[in-house]
């Protein structure tokens, strides 16, 4: 704090040095900066550019899990249920060499069924897990 005593006024004024509480601010801004990225939680996935799904030829070997609403599944149009999605892919997975998974999600499924098929599909030993977006205009 500084204090000046006399002056033209005639008598002591106190003011509140401002220093001390910018140097504070900035501190502190500063830790909340660093820990917000500590915080920062999400997946990895790699998702294909919109023009790739344009075409509709699949390969043999290529492997899609669509989420359907309601804990259902299909993995190329092979229906399943919650349960066994995890043992499934695990048995499917067990003999390929290349271990590359795209999952599509429905428009009315949650994004909640979404994540836990990308967490299982990496449970299962797959080493790449492609998100297929939506077509605009389908």
């Amino acid at each position: 704090m500084a204090m000046s005593s006399g002056g033209n006024k005639g008598g002591p004024s106190a003011e509140i040095n401002m220093t001390p509480m910018i140097d504070i601010l900035l501190v502190l801004l500063i830790i909340f900066m660093v820990v917000q990225q500590g915080l920062q939680r999400g997946l990895s996935v790699q998702v294909p550019p919109i023009e790739a799904e344009a075409s509709t030829a699949q390969s043999v070997d290529q492997i899609v899990l669509e989420v359907l609403p309601g804990g259902q599944f299909l993995l190329n149009t092979m229906p399943l249920d919650q349960a066994n999605v995890q043992q499934t892919l695990t048995d499917v997975f067990a003999t390929r060499a290349r271990k590359v998974i795209f999952v599509r999600g429905r428009e009315d499924a949650t994004y909640g069924d979404v994540a836990w098929a990308v967490d299982v599909a990496r449970a299962s030993g797959i080493e790449v897990v492609g998100l297929v977006p939506r077509v605009p205009g389908a």
